[in-house]
């Protein structure tokens, strides 16, 4: 039995939606699946299974950053026989060409930490999301017309609003022409451990905050658009899940 997960094995699908908040995880199930289950709620993380269109789909928090969704990850493809993992997310962009509210479809990943290194000794910086969820994820949103960005995203291990000189320190310091556009904090973790064990992982970011301001000169968004952006998000990811 794994460590952080009482669901029995069989209670979780082969497919996982996978938000950091255990509310949002709450959320997702109550309003979007029918028939579900919480299955887990360990150290409060909720993971609940149900059916969406009638294909059974998981949703599991993952807490804050790339040790506690390392966790989570590394169970449930290991343990649970997991297959995909689709991260939904928040993040906040330094580019002026993505704006508020604007969704990412994460491509790569880039740490500069010692997360792979601590794992299994490896000097890595880069972890790509599966090329299929990506494919799959970009045709489902030309088809809904769900509009996206694809880029690359820094995951950091500090949350970068509270670090301190912060444009001329971590982003000065980002790898130039590298297609990066903003930051979140567990892309890199979960798509490395995927690629651990050969399964599949991407993930999605609505953006919540900006360096820039936008046509109405906004930095931040009201509480009811940022549920709309996430809730395009959450329909983007579960109508994906549909062919995979």
């Amino acid at each position: 039995m794994p460590i952080h997960n009482e669901a029995k094995k069989g209670e979780i699908a082969k497919t996982v939606l996978m938000p950091g908040d255990p509310l949002r995880a709450k959320y997702i199930a109550e309003n979007f699946l029918e028939d579900y289950k919480l299955v887990n709620k360990v150290r409060g993380i909720y993971a609940y299974t149900g059916i969406y269109k009638g294909k059974e789909i998981s949703v599991m928090a993952s807490g804050m950053g790339m040790p506690s969704i390392g966790i989570y990850s590394y169970e449930l493809y290991d343990y649970y026989e997991v297959e995909n993992i689709i991260r939904i997310g928040t993040c906040g962009v330094f580019d002026e060409k993505v704006g508020l509210l604007d969704i990412i479809l994460v491509d790569n990943a880039y740490n500069e930490g010692n997360f792979a290194y601590n794992y299994d000794d490896q000097k890595i910086n880069w972890a790509s999301a599966s090329r299929e969820l990506n494919s799959i994820i970009e045709k489902t949103a030309v088809e809904k017309g769900i509009k996206y960005v694809k880029a690359n995203i820094a995951c950091t291990e500090c949350f970068d609003p509270y670090q301190p000189n912060r444009a001329k320190g971590y982003v000065s310091r980002l790898p130039k022409d590298a297609g990066i556009v903003g930051t979140e904090m567990e892309s890199f973790a979960l798509y490395y451990i995927a690629s651990k064990f050969s399964k599949k992982a991407t993930c999605l970011l609505s953006v919540v905050d900006t360096n820039y301001s936008n046509k109405n000169n906004d930095k931040v968004i009201s509480p009811e658009d940022r549920q709309n952006s996430l809730n395009d998000m959450i329909r983007l990811a579960l109508e994906s899940t549909l062919k995979v």
